[in-house]
């Protein structure tokens, strides 16, 4: 089949085009739902280059927009779906700005609600997909939680996202952005920011700038660990109550039910003084620590 010519298509990348389709259609951006298109043709080519988007690949895009980046997409990737929750978007996406392309398909709903397993052993076959996206920045923490722990078939994540929670995403302990996202992201994934983006790339312009990260799926975590929904209830009630020593904090959780004295015993048994924070620890010590609690305590 010859490959086809998209000479003609209006690419979205670059402000004018961009108001254009705002302005046929009476578009008026939806704080509700976190909307802050890409107007940077080149951002938005080097994130799909870069997530290495190639022609045997299925996509998920998450909160597409009017579609700048997802005709980037289609152009490089098998298949391309791309999941939509503002009903204002839906005929922008499927009766314009995506009309060339038949490899697309867009899905009007909301994504914390979608069956992405489902999906993705329907549409691909239950291989690994990809997901790119310019995810909106209020519900950034529930989606990359609810691919990994929903335990999607992932080849890899590549969104935009605030600069600071990528920061988070990819420290260590002792640094004052490291907590429980940063230990759930590097359990499941290699996190690597690629591509810091600065507000002026956007309409609207956001408050803050955005980087690009890409989280690369582990075949198989990097600590073993018997039970993970115990060491996840561990890290939050850790960090729920940072300031205070694991002993207090995990002691005083209705989550876990461990008293202080079944906390400050684990944590002898594991070497650590019963004076430690949660921040202090690495993923590899919370593993063993949810260890020897859920032997000790058969939880």
């Amino acid at each position: 089949m010859a490959e086809k010519d998209y000479k003609n298509v209006m690419h979205l990348g670059n402000p004018t085009n961009t108001i254009a389709v705002l302005n046929r259609y009476g578009f008026s951006f939806q704080k509700k739902f976190g909307q802050n298109f890409l107007i940077d043709e080149n951002v938005v080519e080097k994130i799909v280059r870069d997530a290495g988007v190639t022609k045997d690949d299925f996509v998920l895009e998450i909160g597409p927009g009017i579609g700048t980046m997802t005709q980037i997409l289609c152009e490089n990737a098998r298949e391309v779906v791309a999941v939509e929750i503002d009903d204002k978007l839906i005929p922008i996406l499927t009766e314009d700005t995506l009309s060339w392309y038949d490899n697309v398909t867009v899905i009007h709903e909301d994504i914390l609600k979608l069956d992405i397993v489902k999906l993705a052993n329907e549409r691909n076959g239950g291989k690994p997909i990809k997901v790119v996206a310019n995810l909106p920045y209020y519900i950034t923490t529930p989606i990359i939680m609810g691919l990994f722990e929903s335990h999607v078939p992932l080849d890899s994540i590549t969104i935009m996202v605030q600069k600071e929670v990528a920061d988070r995403m990819q420290v260590g302990p002792g640094t004052k952005d490291y907590g429980a996202l940063s230990l759930a992201v590097q359990y499941y994934a290699k996190p690597q920011i690629l591509l810091n983006v600065p507000a002026s790339c956007f309409m609207p312009r956001p408050n803050v700038d955005s980087a690009v990260i890409q989280l690369t799926r582990y075949e198989k975590p990097p600590v073993e660990v018997a039970d993970e929904h115990l060491m996840f209830r561990l890290i939050r009630a850790s960090f729920n109550q940072r300031r205070k020593t694991m002993t207090n904090s995990v002691g005083n959780s209705p989550e876990l039910s461990v008293s202080k004295e079944q906390m400050a015993a684990a944590l002898e048994k594991c070497g650590l003084s019963a004076t430690v924070r949660g921040e202090a620890l690495t993923l590899a010590q919370f593993a063993e620590l949810a260890n020897v609690l859920s032997e000790d305590t058969g939880k």
